[in-house]
């Protein structure tokens, strides 16, 4: 999938039974975006909820030659796929574009792919007027694209559910979780776990580039694909395996596109 940054979210609930029953197992690849429409996906944004008057969410015929989703990213929201899905192989090429928005004007290009997303749309807020779903975030931001976020949601009784993980972790400098696959595994109930090669003096400013960064340059494509297999997750930036979950227990401000190969692929 090419897209012009954008936060996707794709359902796929393996401790809520009944989605995991429905979710859809690929055999084969799925395009979730057929160059012409957003007929596999709908929109979710603060206030909005499914309707989206400003056109965050569109799709262009032309960019470097081929169609692709763009995302103003002038509303906190994302695209969620109207279907569930279980073991596969994500892939989504991104291409930063010039806008930037509000309280991240001048902040790191921001966004990001969603999986596992649970319960009902907008649960990350308490009333349920939220950007997203209680998820795990593949981040997608300058500087961090490949870094794991786990994203708390409600429950309409008012509980507050964070996804837990497993991953081989170390410390950075400063004392930040990074993926480290010589390190012991450790349990995570909250937080980010950053890529291995994260820069440690990163700052949060437009335009941030890490010595180590594995996502293209400004201007340039990056390919993420995310593989979710069972309970176990991967997320690999233009070809190089960044961070890995060893176990699941239980995007935004910005204007960019993607080239919505979404594909999805049997893991």
């Amino acid at each position: 999938m090419r897209v012009l940054p954008f936060v996707l979210l794709v359902p796929l609930a393996g401790s809520v039974a009944s989605t995991s029953e429905t979710a859809l197992r690929p055999d084969r690849t799925i395009h979730l975006f057929d160059g012409k429409s957003l007929a596999a996906f709908y929109t979710w944004l603060v206030d909005d909820h499914r309707q989206d008057p400003l056109r965050v969410f569109s799709v262009v015929d032309q960019v470097d030659g081929a169609p692709a989703i763009r995302i103003s990213g002038e509303r906190w929201g994302g695209l969620v796929t109207r279907d569930a899905y279980r073991d596969y192989r994500l892939v989504v090429e991104f291409r930063w574009g010039l806008l930037t928005w509000g309280e991240r004007k001048n902040a790191a290009r921001d966004s990001g792919v969603l999986i596992h997303g649970q319960g009902e749309d907008g649960n990350t807020g308490k009333d349920f007027n939220g950007a997203w779903m209680r998820s795990v975030e593949a981040q997608i931001i300058e500087g961090g694209v490949g870094d794991i976020i786990l994203v708390a949601g409600y429950e309409k009784d008012g509980t507050r559910l964070t996804p837990h993980l497993a991953a081989k972790a170390g410390r950075d400098r400063d004392g930040e979780a990074v993926f480290d696959p010589r390190a012991e595994p450790r349990e995570f109930d909250r937080g980010r776990l950053n890529w291995y090669g994260r820069d440690v003096d990163w700052q949060d400013r437009l335009g941030f580039r890490g010595r180590d960064d594995v996502e293209s340059p400004y201007g340039g494509w990056t390919r993420l694909e995310v593989i979710a297999d069972g309970d176990r997750v991967t997320n690999i930036v233009n070809g190089r395996p960044v961070t890995n979950r060893d176990a699941l227990k239980n995007p935004e401000c910005l204007d960019y596109y993607e080239k919505i190969l979404p594909e999805l692929q049997r893991s």
